[in-house]
C-alpha cells in the first residue's frame, strides 16, 4: 500500500479526525474507517514500531521490497523464488498485481525485479485487462503446435550453444521461453473467475469482477496463492495525502478494507491460511504534525521514516499481538523497533528460510536480502 500504513492516520489515537475503538481480545485499537479489519483484530499481528531511513517513496519502497534504497538488489519475491522453488511449474513463482488506475506515485519494475540473481526469478506483472500478460497469446495464423514446435527448436539452438561455452543468462531464456508456452493455458484458466460462487464475489466486495482494483487483485491473490505460486504481490497506490488526508483515508480506506479482510477469511475458510502469510503495509508512515493549511476538516501530512505499522495474519505469527511502543504523540520510537532488515529476517524466518543463509555470490562477494544487517524478531511468532 505504497504512499501509507500510517501509524498516525489509520491505528493509534494521535490527533485523527475518526472514531477509534478497542476491537477483540487483544483490544486492538481501529478508526471507524476500517470495520472489516476491526472484525478480524485478533487474526492479526501489529508491528507497531517499523522504521527505515529512506524518507521519499522510491528509495522507501525499494528499500521495503529489497532491503536496499539503491535500485539493482533482488527484491523479496526474487530471494524467495530463488530459495524455495515453485510447486507450479506452469506458473510463475513471483506474480505482482498492480491497479487499473495507478494514483499518485509510479510502479517501476524495480520494485519487483531479480537484480542479479537469474532472470527466471523476476516478478511478472499480470496487468489489469483481458489480457493479463503481454504478448503471452500466439499471433493470427499460429497454432499452438506451431508455437511449440518453434520452442523446441529455439531450445535445441540454445542447448547447443550453451554445450560449447556455458552462459547462465542463455540458460534463463530456455526457461523463460517454455515458462511462455505454458503460461498460454494457465494465466488464462487462473484469471477466470467465472467458477467463483457469489458468495465469494460478495466478500471481496464491490468492484472484484472489475479487472485490476483492489478487489479483484485480492481474490486474484488467492486464486494464484491456491495453486502453488509462492509469493504474490498486491499494489495499491494514492495514499500519498500530502494534502485532503480525512478524505483520502476515507477513499483508500474504502477500497481496501473489506477486501483486505476477505483474502485473509478466505484463505482461512479453504484451509490455506496457516501455511499462508499475509502482509499489510506500506514503505513509511506519515507525520503527526499538519502538512499545509489546517481547518477543522481538511489538512495533510508528510512523509515520516521514524515509526509507522505493519500487519500480519497466517503463516505462523502471534496473532492478536501488537509490538511495539511509540511515544504519545506517535512521532519517536520508544520501544522494541522493528527495521526494515529486521522486518525481513523474520519473513523470511516465518517462510522457512535462514536469512543469513540465503545468498548469492555477485562481484566477488555474497549478498542476501538483508545485507549485513537483520534479526528475527522473536515475539512475532507464534
Amino acid at each position: 500500500l505504497t504512499g501509507m500504513s500510517t501509524s498516525q492516520a489509520s491505528f493509534p489515537l494521535a490527533g485523527s479526525p475518526f472514531e477509534f475503538k478497542q476491537h477483540g481480545d487483544s483490544g486492538a485499537w481501529f478508526s471507524e474507517t476500517l470495520p472489516h479489519m476491526a472484525s478480524i483484530a485478533d487474526k492479526l499481528c501489529f508491528v507497531k514500531s517499523m522504521y527505515t531511513e529512506a524518507i521519499n517513496h522510491g528509495p522507501a519502497v525499494t528499500m521495503m521490497m529489497s532491503g536496499s534504497q539503491i535500485p539493482g538488489r533482488p527484491t523479496a519475491g526474487s530471494w524467495l523464488s530463488y530459495g524455495l522453488g515453485s510447486e507450479n511449474k506452469d506458473l510463475p513463482s513471483y506474480v505482482v498485481l498492480t491497479p487499473k488506475v495507478a494514483k499518485g506515485q509510479p510502479l517501476t519494475s524495480r520494485y519487483w525485479g531479480s537484480g542479479f540473481l537469474p532472470s527466471r526469478h523476476d516478478g511478472v506483472r499480470f496487468r489489469p485487462d483481458k489480457n493479463a500478460v503481454l504478448y503471452l497469446n500466439n499471433p493470427d495464423g499460429i497454432s499452438r503446435s506451431s508455437r511449440s514446435k518453434t520452442i523446441d527448436h529455439l531450445k535445441e539452438l540454445h542447448e547447443y550453444q550453451v554445450s560449447q561455452q556455458s552462459d547462465p543468462v542463455l540458460e534463463g531464456q530456455i526457461e523463460q521461453y517454455e515458462m511462455a508456452f505454458r503460461m498460454q493455458a494457465s494465466v488464462p484458466e487462473v484469471s477466470d473467475i467465472s467458477g467463483e460462487s457469489k458468495a465469494t464475489l460478495d466478500l471481496y466486495g464491490e468492484g472484484v469482477t472489475e479487472p485490476g482494483t483492489y478487489a479483484a487483485n485480492c481474490l486474484m491473490a488467492r486464486r494464484l496463492a491456491e495453486r502453488g505460486v509462492p509469493f504474490v504481490q498486491v499494489f495499491h497506490t494514492g495514499w500519498d495525502a500530502h494534502g485532503n488526508c480525512p478524505g483520502n483515508v476515507r477513499d483508500n480506506s474504502k477500497k481496501t478494507d473489506q477486501a483486505s479482510v476477505a483474502l485473509v477469511k478466505d484463505l482461512e475458510s479453504r484451509g490455506l491460511l496457516e501455511d499462508t502469510l499475509v502482509i499489510w503495509g506500506g514503505e513509511f508512515g506519515r507525520t503527526n504534525y499538519c502538512q499545509g493549511k489546517m481547518t477543522k476538516t481538511n489538512f495533510g501530512r508528510d512523509h515520516h521514516p521514524r515509526c509507522f505499522t505493519t500487519w500480519m495474519a497466517g503463516g505462523g505469527v502471534n496473532a492478536g499481538y501488537g509490538h511495539g511502543v511509540t511515544d504519545e504523540y506517535g512521532y519517536n520510537l520508544e520501544q522494541d523497533g522493528v527495521h526494515v532488515h529486521d522486518f525481513h529476517a523474520t519473513l523470511m524466518h516465518l517462510l522457512g528460510i535462514d536469512h543469513k543463509r540465503l545468498t548469492y555470490k555477485y562481484q566477488g562477494r555474497y549478498f542476501r536480502l538483508t545485507d549485513v544487517h537483520g534479526h528475527v524478531v522473536k515475539e512475532l511468532i507464534a
